[in-house]
């Protein structure tokens, strides 16, 4: 494991389960439309089994419960609070995984370091990862102490809606979506019922699926230079998808290839396209 890669292996994983130091999360989400959704769809899976030691992280309620969007980033009260109860403490090395291609355990890793938490990193390849090196599986919640979280709000790593807005004019910043090509493109319904499709205007498309392997890991540093390297000048980079979580995963790659000041737009193409005052670009 290295500083300046945001992922260790399941095999290091396996080799430092029983760190004290170590806290390892299953951030498993089902997104709404899944025909598996429900309430508590993840967390049964959790209950079935996960990684031992692991905790289960809901993104849909250590969130801003209030706001109309999905799953938006808490503030800093609440989520120290959650923090803390789950042992996501100060001087742990916190490893997230999820059962589906990065999709939250990208956005959790990022809410972490938002928070000001740079001891955190991903399990590359997840919990298919994870069963492939036969590591060992529990289904009991384990018995958690609290911990101090200090909070360090790092500010540079969110967009609101109105510093996209603003944007339009500024041009401060490159947008990068993750969304299919369709959707971005307009071509393509979205998910959400009542959202057109398009995208931000003078945004570029970067699907989150093409910067994962077919083995559901990230995909190497080169490939990921070749797909990403035309931004990686840029001054400024922000990440959008459709509620903010798998733009997560564009800055999972993008920290992969050197950039940590990656932000990403966390009310995303749901916020958007829910506002009179923004303008839809299409194909």
């Amino acid at each position: 494991m290295t500083d300046n890669d945001p992922l260790v292996t399941a095999e290091w994983l396996k080799s430092h389960i029983d760190a004290p130091d170590i806290r390892v999360v299953d951030a498993t989400w089902i997104p709404p439309w899944s025909p598996d959704a429900s309430p508590s769809a993840a967390k049964r899976l959790y209950m079935d089994g996960h990684i031992p030691g692991a905790v289960f992280f809901d993104i849909d309620q250590i969130a801003e419960t209030d706001s109309p969007y999905p799953h938006m980033m808490p503030g800093p009260e609440k989520f120290s609070s959650n923090a803390r109860k789950l042992g996501l403490g100060d001087g742990k090395t916190i490893i997230v995984y999820d059962r589906g291609d990065f999709i939250a355990s990208a956005r959790v890793w990022w809410m972490i370091r938002h928070m000001g938490h740079r001891d955190v990193k991903v399990l590359d390849g997840g919990w298919s990862a994870w069963l492939r090196i036969d590591g060992k599986v529990e289904d009991l919640e384990p018995v958690v102490s609290e911990r101090h979280h200090t909070v360090r709000v790092q500010n540079q790593l969110i967009k609101s809606y109105d510093q996209m807005l603003q944007n339009l004019e500024t041009t401060e910043f490159k947008v990068l979506d993750a969304r299919s090509t369709g959707r971005f493109d307009g071509t393509e319904a979205e998910p959400r019922a009542g959202l057109s499709s398009g995208h931000i205007p003078n945004s570029s498309n970067v699907p989150a699926s093409s910067l994962v392997d077919q083995d559901g890991k990230l995909k190497s540093k080169s490939d990921l230079q070749d797909l990403l390297g035309e931004f990686t000048g840029e001054a400024n980079l922000v990440a959008s998808c459709g509620s903010g979580v798998s733009a997560a995963v564009i800055l999972l790659a993008l920290f992969r290839l050197g950039r940590d000041d990656v932000a990403l737009y966390d009310g995303s193409w749901t916020e958007w396209a829910s506002k009179d005052s923004s303008t839809i670009a299409k194909a």
